[in-house]
């Protein structure tokens, strides 16, 4: 991250994305899909990307 403060959200997002991918096994679009609808909340995304995954 450059002083210019880019970056700053991207970082925790991109750590939200593995980790959501991970955990409801779920692919990189579908998380990172889900956090732009719901947001950051965890137990919503890690709901929403079970129900994802048992969908398919």
């Amino acid at each position: 991250m450059g002083r210019d403060g880019k970056g700053d959200k991207k970082e925790p997002v991109d750590l939200l994305v593995r980790r959501l991918v991970k955990e409801a096994d779920i692919s990189e679009n579908q998380a990172r899909e889900l956090i732009e609808l719901i947001g950051t909340d965890w137990s919503s995304l890690l709901r929403e990307g079970r129900f994802l995954k048992g969908r398919h």
